[in-house]
Protein backbone atom coordinates (compact mmCIF):
# COMPACT_ATOMS: atom_id res chain seq x y z
CA UNK A 1 0.00 0.00 0.00
CA UNK A 2 1.35 3.42 -0.87
CA UNK A 3 -0.19 5.99 1.72
CA UNK A 4 0.70 9.45 1.74
CA UNK A 5 -0.75 11.45 4.93
CA UNK A 6 -1.58 14.89 4.77
CA UNK A 7 -2.26 17.09 8.03
CA UNK A 8 -2.96 20.95 6.93
CA UNK A 9 -3.26 23.82 8.91
CA UNK A 10 -6.32 25.79 8.55
CA UNK A 11 -6.61 29.48 10.19
CA UNK A 12 -10.24 28.80 11.25
CA UNK A 13 -11.10 27.43 14.03
CA UNK A 14 -14.88 28.75 15.25
CA UNK A 15 -17.27 28.53 12.45
CA UNK A 16 -18.33 25.11 12.11
CA UNK A 17 -20.15 25.80 8.83
CA UNK A 18 -16.26 27.20 7.65
CA UNK A 19 -14.55 23.99 9.09
CA UNK A 20 -17.33 21.35 7.93
CA UNK A 21 -17.02 22.60 4.28
CA UNK A 22 -13.30 22.48 4.29
CA UNK A 23 -13.90 18.97 5.46
CA UNK A 24 -15.95 18.05 2.80
CA UNK A 25 -13.82 19.32 -0.18
CA UNK A 26 -11.25 16.45 0.82
CA UNK A 27 -14.06 13.82 1.75
CA UNK A 28 -15.48 14.43 -2.05
CA UNK A 29 -11.94 13.54 -3.70
CA UNK A 30 -12.21 9.33 -3.80
CA UNK A 31 -9.80 7.14 -2.46
CA UNK A 32 -8.66 9.79 0.52
CA UNK A 33 -9.58 8.67 3.76
CA UNK A 34 -10.07 11.93 6.48
CA UNK A 35 -8.70 10.65 9.70
CA UNK A 36 -9.37 13.53 12.03
CA UNK A 37 -10.12 16.99 12.25
CA UNK A 38 -9.43 19.25 15.34
CA UNK A 39 -10.69 23.18 15.50
CA UNK A 40 -9.10 25.49 18.12
CA UNK A 41 -11.43 28.18 19.71
CA UNK A 42 -8.63 30.74 21.30
CA UNK A 43 -6.25 29.53 18.36
CA UNK A 44 -8.52 29.93 15.52
CA UNK A 45 -7.17 27.61 13.95
CA UNK A 46 -7.85 23.90 12.74
CA UNK A 47 -5.36 20.78 12.24
CA UNK A 48 -6.97 18.45 9.77
CA UNK A 49 -5.80 14.79 8.83
CA UNK A 50 -6.31 12.47 5.95
CA UNK A 51 -4.88 9.87 4.34
CA UNK A 52 -4.68 7.71 0.95
CA UNK A 53 -2.35 7.09 -2.40
CA UNK A 54 -0.33 9.90 -3.30
CA UNK A 55 -2.32 11.47 -6.23
CA UNK A 56 -5.64 11.58 -4.45
CA UNK A 57 -4.18 13.05 -1.49
CA UNK A 58 -2.72 15.74 -3.86
CA UNK A 59 -6.02 16.60 -5.56
CA UNK A 60 -7.72 16.96 -1.78
CA UNK A 61 -4.58 18.84 -0.54
CA UNK A 62 -5.53 21.24 -3.75
CA UNK A 63 -9.66 21.17 -3.21
CA UNK A 64 -8.52 21.84 0.45
CA UNK A 65 -6.64 24.99 -0.03
CA UNK A 66 -8.79 26.44 -2.88
CA UNK A 67 -12.23 25.82 -1.07
CA UNK A 68 -9.76 27.83 2.58
CA UNK A 69 -9.11 30.61 -0.03
CA UNK A 70 -12.88 31.14 -0.77
CA UNK A 71 -13.91 31.07 2.65
CA UNK A 72 -11.59 32.31 4.73
CA UNK A 73 -10.33 36.18 5.01
CA UNK A 74 -7.45 36.62 6.55
CA UNK A 75 -7.67 40.46 6.89
CA UNK A 76 -10.37 39.76 9.70
CA UNK A 77 -8.14 36.63 10.98
CA UNK A 78 -7.26 37.11 14.40
CA UNK A 79 -6.08 33.94 17.20
CA UNK A 80 -3.43 32.90 19.37
CA UNK A 81 -1.52 30.76 17.25
CA UNK A 82 1.19 32.58 14.94
CA UNK A 83 -0.16 32.05 11.01
CA UNK A 84 0.53 33.88 7.69
CA UNK A 85 -2.13 32.08 5.67
CA UNK A 86 -5.80 30.74 5.11
CA UNK A 87 -4.33 27.64 5.10
CA UNK A 88 -1.09 28.26 6.96
CA UNK A 89 0.94 24.65 6.02
CA UNK A 90 -0.09 21.96 4.19
CA UNK A 91 2.78 19.05 5.10
CA UNK A 92 3.16 15.74 3.59
CA UNK A 93 4.04 12.60 5.11
CA UNK A 94 5.31 9.64 3.88
CA UNK A 95 3.79 6.88 5.44
CA UNK A 96 4.37 3.14 3.54
CA UNK A 97 4.90 2.79 0.03
CA UNK A 98 6.48 5.80 -0.47
CA UNK A 99 9.67 7.89 0.04
CA UNK A 100 10.41 11.57 1.07
CA UNK A 101 11.56 12.14 -2.24
CA UNK A 102 7.94 11.17 -3.59
CA UNK A 103 6.78 13.65 -0.81
CA UNK A 104 9.14 16.70 -1.85
CA UNK A 105 7.96 15.93 -5.22
CA UNK A 106 4.10 16.33 -4.33
CA UNK A 107 4.93 19.45 -2.59
CA UNK A 108 6.58 21.05 -5.79
CA UNK A 109 3.53 19.72 -7.97
CA UNK A 110 1.16 21.00 -5.30
CA UNK A 111 2.99 24.65 -4.69
CA UNK A 112 3.01 25.49 -8.51
CA UNK A 113 -0.99 24.42 -8.61
CA UNK A 114 -1.65 26.67 -5.75
CA UNK A 115 0.30 29.32 -7.25
CA UNK A 116 -0.73 29.25 -10.08
CA UNK A 117 -4.38 28.64 -10.01
CA UNK A 118 -5.48 30.37 -6.98
CA UNK A 119 -3.02 33.26 -6.75
CA UNK A 120 -1.28 32.38 -3.60
CA UNK A 121 2.57 32.96 -2.74
CA UNK A 122 4.09 29.87 -1.67
CA UNK A 123 6.82 28.78 0.27
CA UNK A 124 8.04 25.16 0.46
CA UNK A 125 9.98 23.92 3.95
CA UNK A 126 11.58 20.80 5.81
CA UNK A 127 12.57 18.57 3.14
CA UNK A 128 11.05 20.66 0.37
CA UNK A 129 13.07 23.62 1.19
CA UNK A 130 14.81 25.04 -1.67
CA UNK A 131 17.27 26.83 0.51
CA UNK A 132 18.55 26.20 3.78
CA UNK A 133 17.28 29.38 5.62
CA UNK A 134 13.67 28.05 4.68
CA UNK A 135 14.17 25.04 5.75
CA UNK A 136 12.45 25.79 9.31
CA UNK A 137 8.66 26.59 9.95
CA UNK A 138 9.04 29.09 12.03
CA UNK A 139 11.63 31.26 10.16
CA UNK A 140 9.17 31.37 6.98
CA UNK A 141 6.59 32.27 9.00
CA UNK A 142 8.09 35.52 10.87
CA UNK A 143 5.97 38.39 10.96
CA UNK A 144 2.85 36.38 10.34
CA UNK A 145 0.28 37.72 7.75
CA UNK A 146 1.03 41.21 9.01
CA UNK A 147 4.19 41.32 7.66
CA UNK A 148 3.83 39.59 4.31
CA UNK A 149 3.85 43.22 2.46
CA UNK A 150 7.16 43.81 3.31
CA UNK A 151 8.00 40.86 3.30
CA UNK A 152 7.08 40.00 -0.39
CA UNK A 153 9.14 42.97 -1.23
CA UNK A 154 12.35 41.58 -0.66
CA UNK A 155 14.28 39.62 -3.37
CA UNK A 156 15.57 37.45 -0.66
CA UNK A 157 11.71 36.08 0.45
CA UNK A 158 10.50 35.46 -3.53
CA UNK A 159 7.89 32.89 -2.91
CA UNK A 160 8.83 29.04 -4.60
CA UNK A 161 5.59 29.01 -6.58
CA UNK A 162 3.15 31.85 -7.30
CA UNK A 163 3.00 35.91 -7.24
CA UNK A 164 5.77 37.95 -5.10
CA UNK A 165 2.01 40.05 -4.36
CA UNK A 166 0.63 40.31 -1.02
CA UNK A 167 -2.68 38.42 -1.38
CA UNK A 168 -4.81 40.11 1.22
CA UNK A 169 -7.37 37.29 1.51
CA UNK A 170 -5.27 34.54 1.49
CA UNK A 171 -1.89 35.53 2.52
CA UNK A 172 0.73 33.04 1.79
CA UNK A 173 0.52 29.04 2.15
CA UNK A 174 4.05 27.18 3.54
CA UNK A 175 3.77 23.31 2.12
CA UNK A 176 6.15 20.69 2.00
CA UNK A 177 7.35 17.17 3.61
CA UNK A 178 8.43 16.16 7.03
CA UNK A 179 8.31 12.98 9.04
CA UNK A 180 5.47 11.11 10.63
CA UNK A 181 5.18 12.79 14.26
CA UNK A 182 4.35 10.61 17.13
CA UNK A 183 3.40 11.83 20.17
CA UNK A 184 3.41 9.28 22.85
CA UNK A 185 3.47 9.59 26.67
CA UNK A 186 5.26 7.45 29.28
CA UNK A 187 3.30 6.40 32.49
CA UNK A 188 5.32 6.49 35.90
CA UNK A 189 4.39 5.51 39.46
CA UNK A 190 4.72 8.79 40.70
CA UNK A 191 2.51 11.95 40.69
CA UNK A 192 5.67 14.02 40.76
CA UNK A 193 5.61 15.69 37.65
CA UNK A 194 9.15 17.24 38.54
CA UNK A 195 10.35 13.33 38.58
CA UNK A 196 9.03 13.06 35.11
CA UNK A 197 10.69 16.35 33.74
CA UNK A 198 13.80 14.89 35.29
CA UNK A 199 14.00 12.11 33.05
CA UNK A 200 12.49 14.14 30.26
CA UNK A 201 15.40 16.58 30.67
CA UNK A 202 17.84 13.65 30.10
CA UNK A 203 15.97 12.32 27.39
CA UNK A 204 15.27 15.12 24.20
CA UNK A 205 17.40 15.98 22.25
CA UNK A 206 17.71 19.73 23.42
CA UNK A 207 18.67 18.57 26.96
CA UNK A 208 19.29 20.96 30.09
CA UNK A 209 20.86 23.81 30.93
CA UNK A 210 24.64 23.65 32.11
CA UNK A 211 24.74 25.01 35.75
CA UNK A 212 27.47 25.67 38.20
CA UNK A 213 28.19 23.90 41.58
CA UNK A 214 25.98 26.61 42.96
CA UNK A 215 23.06 25.70 40.70
CA UNK A 216 23.04 28.60 38.59
CA UNK A 217 22.86 28.22 34.87
CA UNK A 218 25.71 28.57 32.41
CA UNK A 219 25.18 31.56 29.64
CA UNK A 220 27.60 32.19 26.78
CA UNK A 221 28.60 35.37 25.31
CA UNK A 222 25.11 36.23 23.88
CA UNK A 223 23.83 35.40 27.27
CA UNK A 224 21.64 32.56 26.00
CA UNK A 225 21.98 29.00 28.41
CA UNK A 226 24.60 27.01 27.29
CA UNK A 227 23.30 23.30 27.03
CA UNK A 228 23.54 19.53 27.46
CA UNK A 229 22.50 17.57 24.86
CA UNK A 230 20.12 14.86 25.73
CA UNK A 231 20.47 11.08 24.75
CA UNK A 232 18.05 11.01 21.85
CA UNK A 233 17.72 13.12 18.78
CA UNK A 234 14.84 13.89 16.82
CA UNK A 235 13.06 13.37 20.52
CA UNK A 236 10.93 16.37 21.88
CA UNK A 237 9.85 15.60 25.91
CA UNK A 238 8.65 17.31 29.24
CA UNK A 239 7.10 16.07 32.32
CA UNK A 240 3.71 16.24 33.31
CA UNK A 241 1.00 14.97 35.62
CA UNK A 242 -2.57 14.07 34.27
CA UNK A 243 -5.03 14.30 36.64
CA UNK A 244 -7.82 12.07 34.80
CA UNK A 245 -5.21 9.34 35.75
CA UNK A 246 -3.51 10.33 38.40
CA UNK A 247 -0.28 9.76 37.64
CA UNK A 248 2.92 11.90 35.79
CA UNK A 249 3.93 11.02 32.52
CA UNK A 250 6.84 11.92 29.82
CA UNK A 251 4.98 13.35 27.31
CA UNK A 252 7.54 13.13 24.54
CA UNK A 253 7.29 13.80 20.39
CA UNK A 254 8.96 11.59 17.63
CA UNK A 255 9.68 14.38 15.29
CA UNK A 256 11.77 11.34 13.18
CA UNK A 257 11.11 7.52 14.55
CA UNK A 258 13.51 6.39 12.30
CA UNK A 259 16.00 8.05 14.12
CA UNK A 260 14.89 7.34 17.54
CA UNK A 261 11.88 4.81 17.68
CA UNK A 262 9.58 4.47 20.83
CA UNK A 263 10.90 1.32 21.98
CA UNK A 264 14.64 2.57 22.56
CA UNK A 265 13.27 5.85 24.23
CA UNK A 266 11.19 3.65 26.17
CA UNK A 267 13.58 1.33 27.70
CA UNK A 268 16.02 4.50 28.08
CA UNK A 269 13.11 5.38 30.20
CA UNK A 270 12.76 2.38 32.01
CA UNK A 271 16.59 2.78 33.52
CA UNK A 272 16.23 6.46 34.00
CA UNK A 273 13.27 5.83 36.24
CA UNK A 274 15.08 3.32 37.91
CA UNK A 275 17.79 5.68 38.87
CA UNK A 276 15.44 8.08 40.47
CA UNK A 277 13.88 5.10 42.32
CA UNK A 278 10.21 5.19 40.12
CA UNK A 279 9.19 2.41 37.59
CA UNK A 280 7.72 2.54 34.18
CA UNK A 281 4.36 1.37 34.36
CA UNK A 282 3.13 1.29 30.75
CA UNK A 283 2.77 3.86 28.30
CA UNK A 284 0.05 5.92 26.16
CA UNK A 285 -0.13 6.81 22.37
CA UNK A 286 -1.94 9.57 21.71
CA UNK A 287 -3.12 9.99 17.89
CA UNK A 288 -2.31 7.42 14.88
CA UNK A 289 1.32 5.22 14.79
CA UNK A 290 2.71 4.25 11.33
CA UNK A 291 2.69 -0.10 11.44
CA UNK A 292 6.36 0.02 10.92
CA UNK A 293 7.01 1.74 14.02
CA UNK A 294 4.99 -0.94 15.61
CA UNK A 295 6.47 -3.67 14.05
CA UNK A 296 9.69 -2.31 14.68
CA UNK A 297 9.10 -2.65 18.29
CA UNK A 298 7.93 -6.07 18.58
CA UNK A 299 10.99 -7.14 16.27
CA UNK A 300 13.36 -5.55 18.73
CA UNK A 301 11.78 -7.25 22.23
CA UNK A 302 12.12 -10.41 20.09
CA UNK A 303 15.17 -10.57 19.64
CA UNK A 304 16.23 -9.33 23.04
CA UNK A 305 14.32 -12.90 23.99
CA UNK A 306 16.50 -15.00 21.51
CA UNK A 307 13.55 -15.18 19.26
CA UNK A 308 13.77 -14.47 15.48
CA UNK A 309 11.96 -11.99 14.42
CA UNK A 310 10.14 -13.17 11.47
CA UNK A 311 6.96 -13.67 12.94
CA UNK A 312 3.15 -12.82 11.49
CA UNK A 313 2.40 -9.17 11.76
CA UNK A 314 -0.40 -9.80 14.44
CA UNK A 315 2.35 -11.38 17.18
CA UNK A 316 5.08 -8.22 15.94
CA UNK A 317 1.95 -6.02 17.16
CA UNK A 318 0.80 -8.42 20.21
CA UNK A 319 4.30 -7.87 21.63
CA UNK A 320 4.67 -4.44 21.13
CA UNK A 321 1.83 -3.92 23.12
CA UNK A 322 2.52 -6.27 25.95
CA UNK A 323 6.27 -5.03 25.79
CA UNK A 324 5.27 -1.28 25.93
CA UNK A 325 2.29 -1.60 28.32
CA UNK A 326 0.67 0.41 25.88
CA UNK A 327 -2.80 -0.69 26.81
CA UNK A 328 -2.04 -0.37 30.70
CA UNK A 329 -4.23 3.08 30.54
CA UNK A 330 -7.30 1.70 27.81
CA UNK A 331 -7.38 -1.00 25.84
CA UNK A 332 -5.02 -0.62 22.54
CA UNK A 333 -7.10 -1.01 19.11
CA UNK A 334 -4.47 -1.67 16.24
CA UNK A 335 -7.39 -0.86 13.71
CA UNK A 336 -7.90 2.59 15.31
CA UNK A 337 -4.59 3.58 15.97
CA UNK A 338 -2.42 1.85 13.66
CA UNK A 339 -2.62 4.89 10.87
CA UNK A 340 -2.79 1.54 7.63
CA UNK A 341 -5.66 -0.64 9.36
CA UNK A 342 -7.78 2.71 9.76
CA UNK A 343 -8.00 3.17 6.14
CA UNK A 344 -7.55 -1.05 5.18
CA UNK A 345 -10.36 -2.35 3.11
CA UNK A 346 -12.28 -5.13 4.20
CA UNK A 347 -11.21 -8.37 2.70
CA UNK A 348 -13.69 -10.80 1.65
CA UNK A 349 -11.84 -13.74 1.62
CA UNK A 350 -8.49 -13.13 3.75
CA UNK A 351 -11.03 -13.09 6.98
CA UNK A 352 -12.52 -16.50 6.08
CA UNK A 353 -11.98 -20.22 8.08
CA UNK A 354 -10.15 -22.25 5.65
CA UNK A 355 -13.12 -24.50 5.26
CA UNK A 356 -15.51 -21.57 4.17
CA UNK A 357 -12.08 -20.14 1.88
CA UNK A 358 -12.31 -23.72 0.13
CA UNK A 359 -16.37 -23.92 0.17
CA UNK A 360 -16.20 -20.16 -1.63
CA UNK A 361 -13.84 -21.74 -4.77
CA UNK A 362 -16.40 -24.89 -5.38
CA UNK A 363 -19.40 -23.09 -6.31
CA UNK A 364 -20.55 -21.75 -9.54
CA UNK A 365 -19.49 -18.57 -8.77
CA UNK A 366 -16.04 -17.15 -11.18
CA UNK A 367 -14.17 -15.65 -8.12
CA UNK A 368 -12.21 -16.68 -6.31
CA UNK A 369 -11.02 -18.75 -8.91
CA UNK A 370 -7.69 -19.90 -10.60
CA UNK A 371 -5.58 -17.08 -10.30
CA UNK A 372 -6.75 -16.70 -6.27
CA UNK A 373 -5.83 -20.03 -5.50
CA UNK A 374 -2.73 -19.60 -7.07
CA UNK A 375 -2.03 -17.06 -4.37
CA UNK A 376 -3.04 -18.93 -1.52
CA UNK A 377 -0.29 -21.52 -2.68
CA UNK A 378 2.25 -18.78 -3.02
CA UNK A 379 1.10 -17.74 0.82
CA UNK A 380 1.66 -20.93 1.91
CA UNK A 381 5.15 -21.64 0.60
CA UNK A 382 5.97 -18.59 2.32
CA UNK A 383 4.73 -19.30 5.22
CA UNK A 384 6.50 -22.35 5.20
CA UNK A 385 9.41 -21.06 4.20
CA UNK A 386 9.31 -18.70 7.34
CA UNK A 387 8.67 -21.44 9.42
CA UNK A 388 11.84 -23.45 8.47
CA UNK A 389 13.51 -20.10 9.19
CA UNK A 390 12.34 -19.10 12.70
CA UNK A 391 13.18 -23.25 13.64
CA UNK A 392 15.90 -22.57 12.48
CA UNK A 393 17.07 -18.93 13.95
CA UNK A 394 19.53 -19.73 17.15
CA UNK A 395 20.33 -15.80 16.93
CA UNK A 396 21.20 -16.02 13.56
CA UNK A 397 20.42 -12.33 12.00
CA UNK A 398 20.57 -13.25 8.51
CA UNK A 399 18.27 -16.61 9.31
CA UNK A 400 15.31 -14.15 10.79
CA UNK A 401 15.91 -11.78 7.91
CA UNK A 402 14.71 -14.18 5.67
CA UNK A 403 11.92 -14.99 7.92
CA UNK A 404 11.21 -11.77 7.91
CA UNK A 405 10.78 -11.30 4.04
CA UNK A 406 8.91 -14.67 3.78
CA UNK A 407 6.31 -12.66 6.23
CA UNK A 408 6.47 -10.18 3.92
CA UNK A 409 6.10 -11.65 1.00
CA UNK A 410 2.98 -14.31 2.66
CA UNK A 411 1.12 -10.81 3.52
CA UNK A 412 1.38 -9.81 -0.49
CA UNK A 413 0.40 -13.21 -1.88
CA UNK A 414 -2.63 -12.75 0.91
CA UNK A 415 -3.64 -9.68 -0.85
CA UNK A 416 -3.13 -10.60 -4.19
CA UNK A 417 -5.90 -13.43 -2.95
CA UNK A 418 -8.33 -10.12 -3.12
CA UNK A 419 -6.53 -8.73 -5.61
CA UNK A 420 -7.06 -10.91 -8.30
CA UNK A 421 -10.69 -11.41 -7.69
CA UNK A 422 -11.49 -7.21 -7.89
CA UNK A 423 -9.86 -7.80 -10.97
CA UNK A 424 -12.12 -10.10 -12.44
CA UNK A 425 -14.56 -7.87 -11.20
CA UNK A 426 -13.57 -4.99 -13.16
CA UNK A 427 -13.63 -6.94 -16.05
CA UNK A 428 -17.36 -8.07 -15.33
CA UNK A 429 -18.02 -4.11 -15.01
CA UNK A 430 -16.89 -3.53 -18.11
CA UNK A 431 -18.47 -5.62 -19.69
CA UNK A 432 -21.56 -4.77 -18.21
CA UNK A 433 -21.03 -0.70 -19.52
CA UNK A 434 -24.02 -0.04 -22.04
CA UNK A 435 -22.81 0.71 -25.65
CA UNK A 436 -25.49 2.15 -27.82
CA UNK A 437 -23.44 4.58 -29.62
CA UNK A 438 -20.60 4.44 -31.76
CA UNK A 439 -18.66 6.15 -28.95
CA UNK A 440 -19.85 4.27 -26.48
CA UNK A 441 -18.37 1.14 -27.96
CA UNK A 442 -15.13 2.54 -28.44
CA UNK A 443 -15.11 3.35 -24.84
CA UNK A 444 -16.55 -0.14 -23.96
CA UNK A 445 -14.05 -2.25 -26.42
CA UNK A 446 -11.13 -0.10 -24.44
CA UNK A 447 -12.27 -0.48 -20.96
CA UNK A 448 -12.66 -4.55 -21.76
CA UNK A 449 -8.95 -4.61 -22.90
CA UNK A 450 -7.84 -2.77 -19.77
CA UNK A 451 -9.55 -4.71 -17.24
CA UNK A 452 -8.21 -7.80 -18.40
CA UNK A 453 -4.82 -6.41 -19.08
CA UNK A 454 -5.12 -5.61 -15.51
CA UNK A 455 -6.06 -9.23 -14.48
CA UNK A 456 -3.32 -10.44 -16.30
CA UNK A 457 -0.73 -8.39 -14.17
CA UNK A 458 -2.14 -9.22 -10.97
CA UNK A 459 -0.96 -13.21 -11.47
CA UNK A 460 2.26 -11.75 -13.33
CA UNK A 461 3.29 -9.65 -9.99
CA UNK A 462 2.45 -13.40 -8.05
CA UNK A 463 5.10 -14.94 -10.52
CA UNK A 464 7.64 -12.24 -9.32
CA UNK A 465 6.74 -12.72 -6.13
CA UNK A 466 7.10 -16.69 -6.41
CA UNK A 467 10.50 -16.15 -7.64
CA UNK A 468 11.75 -13.72 -4.90
CA UNK A 469 10.47 -16.73 -2.77
CA UNK A 470 11.89 -19.75 -4.08
CA UNK A 471 15.73 -17.55 -4.15
CA UNK A 472 14.92 -17.48 0.11
CA UNK A 473 14.20 -20.87 0.11
CA UNK A 474 17.40 -22.25 -1.52
CA UNK A 475 19.10 -20.38 1.10
CA UNK A 476 17.22 -21.89 3.88
CA UNK A 477 17.56 -25.20 2.38
CA UNK A 478 21.35 -24.66 2.28
CA UNK A 479 21.55 -23.45 5.75
CA UNK A 480 18.08 -24.16 7.93
CA UNK A 481 17.54 -26.80 10.42
CA UNK A 482 18.14 -30.65 8.78
CA UNK A 483 14.84 -32.01 10.55
CA UNK A 484 12.74 -29.69 8.69
CA UNK A 485 14.31 -29.78 4.87
CA UNK A 486 11.16 -31.95 3.75
CA UNK A 487 8.82 -28.51 4.65
CA UNK A 488 11.89 -26.55 2.48
CA UNK A 489 10.68 -29.15 -0.41
CA UNK A 490 6.88 -29.05 0.05
CA UNK A 491 7.53 -25.09 0.01
CA UNK A 492 9.52 -25.69 -3.15
CA UNK A 493 6.73 -27.18 -4.65
CA UNK A 494 4.04 -25.64 -3.42
CA UNK A 495 6.06 -22.62 -5.05
CA UNK A 496 6.32 -24.70 -8.78
CA UNK A 497 1.98 -24.67 -8.34
CA UNK A 498 2.16 -21.41 -7.75
CA UNK A 499 3.93 -19.92 -10.62
CA UNK A 500 2.68 -22.15 -13.21
CA UNK A 501 -0.73 -21.61 -12.38
CA UNK A 502 -0.42 -17.32 -11.96
CA UNK A 503 1.27 -18.20 -15.50
CA UNK A 504 -2.31 -19.90 -16.49
CA UNK A 505 -3.80 -16.89 -15.68
CA UNK A 506 -1.76 -14.51 -17.44
CA UNK A 507 -1.95 -16.19 -20.54
CA UNK A 508 -5.76 -16.46 -20.53
CA UNK A 509 -6.58 -12.46 -19.70
CA UNK A 510 -3.83 -11.69 -22.41
CA UNK A 511 -5.93 -13.46 -24.74
CA UNK A 512 -7.82 -10.91 -24.90
CA UNK A 513 -5.86 -7.90 -24.77
CA UNK A 514 -2.61 -8.79 -25.96
CA UNK A 515 0.43 -7.32 -24.79
CA UNK A 516 4.16 -9.21 -25.87
CA UNK A 517 6.32 -7.69 -23.44
CA UNK A 518 3.97 -9.23 -20.55
CA UNK A 519 3.83 -12.14 -22.19
CA UNK A 520 7.55 -12.64 -22.85
CA UNK A 521 8.58 -11.91 -18.89
CA UNK A 522 5.62 -13.85 -18.20
CA UNK A 523 7.52 -16.89 -20.36
CA UNK A 524 11.14 -15.90 -18.78
CA UNK A 525 10.00 -16.01 -14.83
CA UNK A 526 8.14 -19.40 -15.72
CA UNK A 527 11.34 -20.92 -16.50
CA UNK A 528 12.99 -19.27 -13.55
CA UNK A 529 10.89 -20.28 -11.37
CA UNK A 530 10.59 -24.11 -13.01
CA UNK A 531 14.58 -23.97 -12.49
CA UNK A 532 14.78 -22.79 -9.09
CA UNK A 533 12.27 -24.69 -7.78
CA UNK A 534 13.65 -28.21 -9.24
CA UNK A 535 17.02 -27.55 -7.85
CA UNK A 536 15.80 -27.04 -4.41
CA UNK A 537 13.41 -30.57 -4.61
CA UNK A 538 16.71 -32.27 -5.66
CA UNK A 539 18.77 -30.52 -2.69
CA UNK A 540 16.46 -31.97 -0.46
CA UNK A 541 15.95 -35.24 -1.76
CA UNK A 542 20.10 -35.65 -1.19
CA UNK A 543 19.74 -34.47 2.50
CA UNK A 544 16.79 -36.47 3.47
Amino acid sequence: MRLVECVPNFSEGRDKNIIESICDAIRKVKGVYLLDFDPGEATNRTVVTFVGEPEPVLEAAFQAIKKASELIDMSKHKGAHARMGATDVCPFVPVSGVTVDDCVELSHRLGKRVGEELGIPVYLYEYAATRPERKNLATIRKGEYEGLPEKLKDPEWKPDYGPAEFNARSGATVIGCREFLIAYNINLNTKDRKLAHEIALNIREAGRAKRDKDGKIIRDEQGKAIKIPGIFKAVKAVGWYIEEYGLAQVSINFTNYKISPPHLVFDECCRQAEKLGLRVTGSELVGLIPLEAILMAGRYYLRKQGKSPGVPEEELIEIAVRSLGLDQLYPFEPEKKIIEYTVAEKRRFEEMRLRGFVNEVSVDSPTPGGGSVAALLGSMAAALGSMVANLSYKDDELMGEKGMELQRLKDEFLREIERDAQSFDAVIEAMRMKAKTEEAKKAKEEAIKNAYLGAARVPFQVMERIVETLKILEYIGEHGLTASISDVGVAARAALACGEGAYLNVLINLKEAEDRELRERSEYLLSELRERSELILKKVLEKI
